[in-house]
């Protein structure tokens, strides 16, 4: 299974990441500087989001020029320096192909536009009806109708992002081609990981009705069975000739028996999924723009039903919290204040220990927190923009509203990486993009010289490498009913030896009857984040406030 089981993966967003030239922004020669880093993380591969030519009307995910790096962080000298700087220290890359949409200043839709036949056919174009209104009903994802003029024809395209992303049309043969030649572009570049994003929203169908409620109408382009089969073409025609490729989708409102075909090596799609239930637990009746403590019973019923489910399928999931999409996992799950380390650590073993491949967003190592912006001025993210004066229309207050800005938004895990106390956070000697907070508490030459967060992700990496129970391994939950604690035991078929994870997700101790099976066993301590000791269980266990324990019962 390409040692799936003993991987982690960090993701860098270049923007953030550290600014080499002046200009505020992050770089791929940044990346490079910042080498002797990296090494330290001990990871496997590191995802960049997209540096490819874009007029980043949407940070970079709307692509001008698939085959060039946007000058404003680097040359193709620089990125293949990076390469190979990160191959010398056993560190692989991993690419992010933006393939559902395309930037309106792609030579493909400006060829479309010229009335070129040929690429008019690489995106949906579709007449207004009789009446007058648009080809379909559908919603843009980032507000608005998800149509808008084609040029001064009487066609209009389909975007389901920003109008300036216009979706690709994947049942044209011509369009896959193009994509396919994409990615066999950089695997000539030893590229070996490929990020897919929103890759499941391409099957929509060829011929386009109206929807009749929200849900209905994900349903018409999301997790269609066509999916499948672009899938295991493009897996064919490219990556899948590499026995040590590494290849995630992003699954938008995707379903266990569909990720599990995605992901199962035996259907030669893709090696995992990203998937996003867990992260919608503090979505007030499911809507993102609203503020509500997150429901821990139903994250532990997801985290359940998606660990057992996916094992039980063959399938593989992508493990994480956060990502350049998400507010701070620490905001919303943990402790940003007194158990900010405690918190972080807790966050970190419940998802390493699981069935899967860990992924570590930049800055997360660090206990890094959303900033405290003062003013909706703060922020770049257009989703946020728009959200805000959403919201303010429909008659909330722009305090209320900023409140709901601030624990949502995408700029939260955007801020520059904070490198040291100084000013910018060591990031750049100019204003930052966006502005850095907090930079005097959390930042990497203090966490490394007196931090314990960052030294604690290292013991779970190494885990994953030396434990077979933990890479290899089945997983089943047990307390399921706890209002406090999330358990599960790791197994394997052919031995006796257990691995349970215990992890309190309050900062208030937490205590519960052990299950029998597992009661006066003699155990060894793998991990804990306090100073614990511990060489059996009793009838109990009793765990501290954001307590985390890793013990093998043999």
């Amino acid at each position: 299974m390409n040692d799936l089981g003993k991987k982690v993966i960090y993701q860098i967003y270049p923007k953030s990441f550290y600014d080499s030239n002046g200009d505020g922004v992050g770089d791929i020669p940044g990346i490079i500087k910042k080498i002797d880093y990296i090494k330290k993380l001990n990871v496997d591969m590191i995802w960049f989001n997209p540096f490819f030519v874009s007029p980043q009307k949407d940070n970079g995910y709307d692509i001008a020029n698939y085959y060039e790096i946007d000058p404003r962080f680097g040359t193709m000298a620089d990125f293949e320096l990076l390469v190979k700087k990160l191959k010398e220290i056993g560190v692989g890359v991993m690419l992010d192909m933006v393939f559902n949409h395309c930037s309106t200043d792609n030579i493909w839709f400006k060829k479309a536009l010229a009335g070129d036949e040929k690429y008019r056919k690489f995106f949906y174009l579709r007449k207004a009806k009789p009446d007058g209104s648009l080809p379909t009903n559908w919603q843009s994802k980032f507000g608005g109708p998800a149509w808008a003029k084609f040029g001064d024809t009487d066609y209009y395209y389909l975007h389901l992002y920003d109008p300036s992303q216009a979706d690709l049309d994947w049942h044209n043969p011509e369009v896959r081609e193009e994509v396919f030649k994409v990615i066999n572009f950089w695997r000539s570049k030893g590229v070996k990981g490929f990020r897919f994003d929103v890759i499941n929203v391409t099957g929509k169908d060829e011929k386009l009705v109206d929807s009749t409620d929200p849900v209905q109408e994900k349903s018409l382009y999301t997790d269609t069975p066509i999916v499948h089969q672009y899938l295991k073409e493009m897996n064919q025609a490219t990556f899948g000739q590499d026995p040590d490729s590494v290849t995630v989708g992003e699954m938008s409102s995707t379903t266990i028996p569909n990720s599990i075909e995605y992901s199962n090596p035996n259907e030669h799609e893709l090696s995992m999924v990203f998937t996003f239930h867990h992260l919608k637990v503090d979505y007030k009746n499911g809507e993102k723009w609203s503020k509500m403590p997150f429901d821990f019973m139903k994250l532990k019923e997801l985290f359940t039903e998606w660990q057992e489910k996916m094992d039980k399928g063959g399938g593989w999931n992508a493990l994480f919290w956060n990502n350049h999409d998400q507010p701070w996992a620490l905001n919303r799950f943990g402790d940003t204040g007194k158990f900010r380390e405690k918190s972080a650590e807790m966050l970190a073993t419940a998802t390493h220990l699981m069935r899967g491949t860990p992924y570590i967003y930049m800055g997360e190592e660090i206990g890094m927190i959303d900033p405290n912006y003062s003013s909706i001025r703060d922020y770049v993210d257009i989703e946020s923009k728009n959200a805000f004066e959403e919201l303010t229309a429909k008659g909330m207050s722009e305090s209320e509203a900023f409140e709901i800005i601030k624990t949502k938004s995408r700029d939260n895990s955007r801020v520059p990486m904070h490198w040291n106390s100084e000013k910018n956070a060591g990031f750049s000697n100019v204003t930052p993009w966006l502005k850095p907070t907090d930079e005097e508490r959390i930042n990497i030459e203090k966490e490394l010289t007196s931090g314990e967060i960052f030294n604690y992700y290292q013991k779970l990496i190494k885990l994953r490498k030396d434990e077979k129970l933990i890479s290899d391994g089945h997983i089943k939950m047990f307390l399921k009913d706890d209002k406090q604690i999330f358990a599960y035991e790791r197994y394997l078929e052919d031995s006796d030896e257990k691995l349970l994870v215990f992890t309190n997700f309050y900062g208030k101790d937490a205590v519960a009857d052990l299950p029998e099976e597992y009661q006066n066993k003699e155990v060894e301590l793998l991990l804990s984040n306090y100073d614990s000791h511990l060489e059996s269980l009793s009838k109990q266990i009793n765990l501290r406030p954001y307590e985390a324990l890793a013990i093998k019962v043999k």
